[in-house]
């Protein structure tokens, strides 16, 4: 690191868990988000400003004035403008020194395929199961820890499905592609403002203490978030041994990030 970085990441640095060696990590880390709305907002920025030297975002949609209400990565003026190229512009303003890849597309099997293998970590941010099932496929087969959150009114959830531990369960494992759930959009739903940014950080957080090797995930525990109440709770999840996405996988021991 030259004496800019260690200015800009001292508070990281003065924490003996991250240290100069944790921020070199993270400095040297890859991160995917998947999604760049109102989960994907505060989970970029965070990951930015934190140092993560690598991020790649992707997603096919764009700035609405709707969104202004909770996506902390865009304004006024980029109303129209591809969510990524929004967010990329925040991050690099607030941490030119990154490298951020932008990706307007779908992140569909495919494309994640590709992208997951790359990478030392995977967040989770979009709206949609089938994304969510492609991207824990994609994240089993190549054995990349998924940090993965969702909120809609005043619920949020957040989880770590790492399937480098091999009795740790995947998304599929906890909600079945299979099962009859419906998705719910924002738009007929609402989402309140800043739940979005609750969850968003935790899923930065989690993704942070992966890739710089400190603490405990919250890999085998869901937690969740009322925020009407403003109130945590937490169950704790096992592989499936039927599970169609990782009953195949095998039992090896978790690798560092």
């Amino acid at each position: 690191m030259n004496d800019n970085q260690l200015l800009r990441y001292s508070r990281h640095i003065l924490l003996d868990e991250i240290g100069i060696e944790g921020q070199q990590r993270l400095l040297q880390s890859h991160a995917l988000v998947i999604g760049a709305g109102g989960l994907g907002s505060p989970v970029a920025l965070y990951l930015a400003t934190a140092g993560v030297g690598h991020i790649t975002l992707v997603d096919h949609d764009q700035v609405d004035l709707t969104n202004l209400q909770r996506q902390i990565a865009h304004n006024l003026d980029r109303v129209g403008q591809d969510k990524v190229s929004s967010a990329r512009q925040s991050m690099l303003a607030i941490n030119p020194d990154l490298q951020v890849r932008t990706l307007v597309q779908r992140a569909d099997a495919q494309v994640l395929d590709v992208l997951v293998a790359e990478v030392d970590v995977v967040l989770d941010c979009s709206d949609n199961f089938r994304t969510r099932h492609a991207v824990n496929a994609a994240c089993v087969k190549h054995r990349k820890p998924l940090v993965s959150g969702a909120a809609i009114g005043f619920d949020g959830q957040i989880s770590v499905y790492d399937s480098r531990q091999p009795d740790m369960p995947c998304y599929a494992c906890v909600f079945p592609p299979e099962s009859a759930v419906q998705d719910v959009a924002c738009a007929t739903m609402g989402v309140f403002a800043p739940l979005v940014g609750i969850i968003g950080s935790l899923q930065a957080a989690e993704a942070l203490k992966l890739l710089a090797g400190i603490g405990e995930s919250l890999a085998g525990r869901l937690q969740m978030l009322d925020a009407r109440r403003m109130e945590w709770s937490e169950i704790r999840m096992a592989r499936a041994a039927d599970c169609p996405c990782c009953a195949g996988r095998p039992a090896t021991a978790i690798d560092r990030v």
